[in-house]
């Protein structure tokens, strides 16, 4: 495997992510899975080379976060091994500033979160989405202060407009915050809206674009979401590239867009079920032994 930087930074990780979405409490959704029946598709990630890994503290309420941080402890790989960045933004209750990017809901988090992964820090610290209710110079202050207090190493950002994403950065530079050196954004073919803005604003900033669902939720790998019964399906060739053997196509279509482009890995009960049959043997169809993506 081989590890690229992380957009302008001086960090190192595999071009693939492991997005950990789908595993924690299936009492928050059907499709999460438990510790039990994630850890397989964790340690196949880290067999495989993925060094990076992307959870969120909204993921079945702080479960996500609990889980994968155990299975990595329990892997015995150094901390100093492994990419870790988790989220901030969403409810994580009932009151009313236990939401958004409030100075006050960002230091509480940052510390919730890393009492559940049983780490000191993450390497990254990502804004789930945009707070229009709290000032950007108050959110952004606080994550520098994350930033300064070691508890974060980097913060990104994540799906929001590209005109906020450049106003926000514009404003860390002209107030020498720590700036924003990621996005994750939705982007595969068939959501290709970032290409008119935020794809070319990363390029030319060299921000390193994480996106999320790069199969469309499966739609790509043919989940059946959607009528594919119609004349166009059954003629035009690109119906056969979008068919489950060529999932290796989608992820390089992705990954091509930009060479600071990290495409979110899936694996979870219903991607096992109409994504990734085989984690371990997907991972080996989608990157060589050297770590090239294959088309």
């Amino acid at each position: 495997m081989d590890y690229v930087n992380f957009g302008n930074t001086g960090l190192k990780v595999s071009r693939l992510c492991l997005g950990c979405m789908t595993y924690g409490d299936p009492n928050w959704r059907s499709w999460v899975l438990d510790e039990a029946a994630s850890k397989p598709l964790v340690e196949a990630a880290l067999d495989a080379g993925i060094n990076f890994f992307d959870t969120a503290n909204m993921y079945s309420l702080g479960a996500s976060e609990r889980v994968v941080g155990s299975i990595l402890r329990g892997t015995g790989v150094p901390r100093d091994q492994i990419v870790v960045a988790t989220k901030v933004y969403n409810a994580m209750g009932e009151g009313p500033n236990d939401r958004g990017l409030s100075r006050k809901h960002i230091m509480e988090q940052i510390d919730a979160s890393l009492k559940r992964l049983g780490m000191d820090y993450v390497d990254l610290y990502q804004i789930h989405r945009f707070d229009p209710h709290t000032p950007i110079e108050e959110t952004m202050e606080a994550l520098s202060e994350v930033v300064k207090a070691g508890k974060a190493l980097y913060i990104g950002a994540s799906s929001m407009w590209a005109w906020q994403f450049a106003k926000i950065r514009e404003m860390q530079k002209a107030r020498g915050l720590a700036s924003f050196v990621s996005m994750q954004n939705y982007y595969n073919l068939v959501g290709r809206e970032e290409e008119r803005e935020m794809m070319p604003y990363c390029a030319a900033e060299g921000v390193a674009v994480m996106p999320w669902s790069p199969l469309a939720r499966g739609y790509l790998a043919g989940s059946g979401v959607g009528s594919r019964d119609t004349e166009r399906a059954r003629t035009d060739t690109i119906a056969e590239m979008l068919a489950v053997k060529n999932k290796p196509v989608l992820f390089d279509c992705v990954v091509e867009k930009s060479e600071n482009c990290f495409p979110m890995i899936p694996s979870g009960k219903a991607h096992n079920e109409m994504i990734l049959p085989d984690f371990e043997d997907d991972i080996g169809s989608v990157i060589d032994e050297k770590g090239k993506v294959l088309v």
